[in-house]
């Protein structure tokens, strides 16, 4: 056999073989990845970016900014920055596709919350490795996802992967309770350069057991916070003498009431999907009372027991309203004409907001009591739909990382900037780190003390992020 006829033969073999292999299986592993070489260096990333102080307030995002910045250059991709104010900037790049498809955002924040360095044993900003773990402020919230978000921009452009889509990446700031600065500022001003199909945030909780990631959940919704404050208004006095007005006493009735209040259980699409599929992974008395959590003549009991048990699955059936701050006189012998309380109060995407703060000032029933609400600074937004291509590219990743693994739908009881993203009409999901029960209640976690990622979570997010993008962006 001639060489041209015998290379002519190779070359069809292969084709043969390469024609049976699953697609998914060759669109994600078309570029030979050293992981182990870009996990650490996107550990180093992390560790530069927890080093940068971003604590907000005051935030300084633009340091954070200016190091990302920097970081992209190195391998060629321009950003630009956007800022309401010159120290906390928004940063945005974008690696152009064929256009045949629309875009994929990918979003993290750059700013987290402050800390109380004698409560650590670790420097909150030294973004220490021991023992396979980072330490420092914002390593599980956003830092991780940030760190994510810019690897696999630069792997993108190192690659040369041919995209259906352009990909953006925005580091954003002012997540931690001032969104103005962030998403807020982007969205009212800056839409166009963000504007995408779908986005990727944080938000993800991924369970870790003895025998491998059990589930991934992957965030499709969130509750909307609406505080309120509560105003009990009375006659100062001598605390000698009692009186019926007296503000403390009604404040507390008050916020005993609406502490005690079991408001309406409702289901929604990420909901049901949550309950439902938690059902199929889980011990037959839970699956049970998953499975029937929407039955009215069994709902009450299975209800308590989630709050007696397990409070997150109480709050993410309902509107909850937890009272938090009390405030109220200034010397021991003097009755205070004024006393306030802080409800902190999350409610489902459905919720109608007035109708709400009506049905609490019926409840509290007391003409003392004003129900003050706080300025709404997240928008409503609908859950994401579990149908579409993202998330059956998320499914279909997690299942090739992790084959005995459940994706669930999840809705958040916190907040995140995706509610605005969702509410310009942009399906968005979150994903995050994988954690073991034990991590996730031992305090280590977003805005805990010596929160921490361990290192091979790290590597394994990045590589889910870029099997999710390769997935869905890149051309077949």
């Amino acid at each position: 056999m001639s060489k041209t006829c015998w290379r002519s033969s190779v070359r069809q073999v292969i084709v043969s073989i390469l024609l049976f292999l699953p697609l998914t299986t060759f669109a994600q592993d078309r570029y030979l990845v050293d992981w182990e070489a870009a996990g650490e260096e996107s550990i180093n990333y992390l560790v530069d970016l927890v080093r940068i102080d971003t604590s907000n307030p005051p935030g300084n995002e633009t340091k954070a900014a200016n190091y990302i910045k920097a970081a992209l250059a190195s391998e060629g991709i321009d950003s630009e920055m956007y800022a309401l104010e010159p120290e906390r900037a928004n940063l945005v790049a974008r690696i152009k596709g064929n256009g045949s498809k629309r875009p994929i955002l990918i979003m993290g924040h750059t700013d987290v919350v402050g800390v109380q360095p004698e409560r650590w044993t670790e420097d909150p900003f030294g973004g220490s490795r021991n023992d396979g773990w980072v330490y420092g402020r914002g390593t599980l919230d956003d830092k991780d996802n940030v760190t994510a978000g810019l690897m696999v921009m630069l792997m993108l452009k190192r690659y040369g992967v041919d995209l259906d889509r352009d990909i953006i990446f925005l580091a954003e700031s002012g997540e931690e309770g001032t969104p103005h600065v962030g998403i807020n500022y982007m969205v009212e001003n800056h839409f166009d350069v963000i504007d995408a199909e779908f986005c990727l945030a944080e938000g993800g909780n991924n369970v870790l057991e003895a025998s491998g990631v059990k589930v991934v959940g992957i965030q499709t919704a969130e509750k909307m916070p609406r505080r309120a404050t509560l105003v009990a208004r009375g006659s100062a006095g001598h605390g000698s003498v009692p009186r019926l007005d007296n503000a403390v006493t009604h404040l507390a009735n008050a916020v005993a009431k609406a502490g005690a209040w079991k408001t309406e259980m409702r289901l929604n699409d990420t909901t049901r999907a949550y309950f439902d599929r938690l059902a199929t992974i889980s011990d037959p008395e839970d699956a049970w009372r998953y499975r029937n959590v929407g039955n009215p003549a069994e709902t009450d009991a299975i209800q308590q027991h989630f709050l007696e048990t397990f409070p997150f699955h109480y709050s993410v059936l309902r509107t909850s309203v937890v009272p938090t701050v009390m405030d109220a006189g200034f010397r021991k012998n003097v009755i205070p004409s004024e006393a306030t309380a802080i409800l902190d109060i999350r409610m489902l995407p459905d919720e109608d907001v007035d109708a709400f703060y009506q049905k609490l000032a019926d409840v509290i029933d007391d003409p003392q009591v004003t129900v003050v609400p706080e300025p709404i600074y997240r928008p409503e937004s609908d859950p994401s739909p579990i149908d579409n291509d993202m998330f059956q590219s998320l499914e279909t990743v997690a299942k090739r990382m992790y084959p005995e693994t459940t994706v669930i739908p999840t809705m958040s009881t916190g907040a995140t900037d995706m509610a605005q993203v969702r509410s310009m009409g942009v399906p968005s999901y979150g994903i995050g780190p994988v954690r073991s029960i034990e991590e996730m209640n031992s305090g280590r976690g977003a805005h805990g003390d010596n929160e921490r990622v361990s290192e091979e979570a790290m590597k394994q997010l990045v590589q889910f992020l870029w099997y999710t993008i390769i997935d869905i962006a890149a051309t077949e």
